[in-house]
């Protein structure tokens, strides 16, 4: 089971929404490229609000995706695309449901 997670809240500009939601689009290929990413998600939460939700085995996993490419392309457009700095949360993951094999 994993036993880490982050969650990532953005706030788009107005008129950038758009953007945001293709540039997290755009995110996935990457988190596929993390070996330690076990599981990414992009959401929309409301007309202007996004996140990005992922898991980890270990501690090493969630610091190698906080230091990797998706990380540096979302500070690189934060200030162009963002009402503000995103809101990043570490979680710990206390319970998890799986699907069964």
């Amino acid at each position: 089971m994993d036993k880490f997670a982050l969650l990532a809240l953005l706030e788009a500009k107005p008129g950038k929404e758009t953007e945001v939601e293709e540039f997290l689009k755009s995110a996935e290929p990457m988190a596929g490229q993390e070996p330690g990413t076990t599981t990414w998600y992009a959401v929309k939460l409301g007309p202007n609000r996004f996140g990005i939700f992922d898991t980890f085995r270990d501690e090493a996993g969630r610091e190698a995706h906080l230091n990797g490419e998706i990380a540096k392309a979302l500070m690189a457009n934060a200030g162009a695309l963002l009402a503000k700095a995103p809101q990043i949360e570490k979680l710990e993951i206390l319970a998890s449901k799986t699907p069964k094999a």
